[in-house]
């Protein structure tokens, strides 16, 4: 993880826009051993056919007519899974008393993570790595991050 050394019961979140995973490093700093303590999914999203059945909207600025874009719905799902993974997150630190907290996620989900992660959560991360490592196996994901 770009030369980062993860120490003994550090944190880490492992994370897209649908699922997350709470890792927790039982090993030493040198021989990674990733346990898994949290894992948050998102709950099933319908296809957008049946989300939305109307047509975009329409503007009008004098004689002039606009559509307006479609309503993105599976983006909105997502926008509320990564707060929700912000918030039960920062419940975790403060329950469980987390001081150090490293970050990997793909760079729009990293971006949104940043973005909904209250100050008291943030002050916790480490480092942060832009990788989409979240739908592999335990053993690859500790493969990676010890690289």
């Amino acid at each position: 993880m770009n030369g980062t050394i993860i120490p003994y019961n550090a944190r880490i979140l492992v994370a897209d826009a649908r699922k997350a995973l709470l890792l927790r490093n039982t090993g030493t700093a040198f021989n990674l051993i990733l346990e898994v303590e949290e894992v948050i999914e998102a709950p099933d999203n319908a296809p957008a056919r049946e989300q939305g059945t109307d047509r975009p909207g329409r503007a009008a600025m004098g004689s002039y007519r606009s559509s307006l874009g479609q309503t993105d719905f599976h983006e909105q799902e997502e926008d509320r899974f990564v707060s929700m993974v912000a918030e039960k997150l920062e419940a975790i630190c403060k329950e469980k008393a987390i001081h150090q907290l490293f970050v990997v996620a793909p760079p729009k989900a990293l971006a949104d993570l940043r973005r909904a992660m209250p100050e008291a959560v943030k002050s916790r991360i480490v480092a942060e790595y832009d990788k989409d490592l979240v739908n592999l196996s335990l053993g690859d994901i500790q493969k990676h991050l010890a690289a």
